[in-house]
């Protein structure tokens, strides 16, 4: 990620910020080897942000973020959250996870929290409250 964004652009939490009380953070496994992470940040608007998706290079594009993911917006759903939001960059390193955002329901939209638009970032959202559409 760092590497495909401006440093102005790069909003990854470190260690302390996966620590933080409102962050909770999921992990998938396949027998010793970590397949992918995936937080939920509640913001006090109640709503959530998804934060720190990231799927280990052997296990892209086999479920594990998917399932991750699924788990965020059910997370949000049981918490009550009444939309999840996240922020991530544009070109072709980012368009495989914005695929699956989008296949889950995630739409553009404007600027969220602190964020501030700019050329490179892009911002989605998803009513958590809304049936699922697939």
């Amino acid at each position: 990620m760092r590497a495909d964004s401006p440093p102005e652009s790069v909003f990854a939490l470190d260690l302390s910020g996966l620590q933080a009380a409102d962050v909770t953070v999921w992990s998938a496994w396949r027998g010793r080897d970590i397949a992918a992470v995936g937080a939920l940040r509640r913001l006090p608007d109640r709503s959530g942000e998804v934060k720190s998706m990231r799927t280990h290079p052997d296990w892209l594009r086999r479920g594990a973020a998917a399932a991750i993911l699924e788990i965020i917006i059910a997370a949000a759903r049981r918490q009550g959250l009444h939309r999840l939001s996240l922020e991530t960059g544009s070109g072709p390193a980012f368009e495989p996870a914005l695929a699956l955002y989008r296949k889950r329901g995630f739409a553009n939209g404007p600027a969220f929290g602190t964020y501030r638009a700019s050329a490179f970032n892009q911002f989605l959202h998803l009513d958590v409250r809304a049936e699922p559409r697939f």
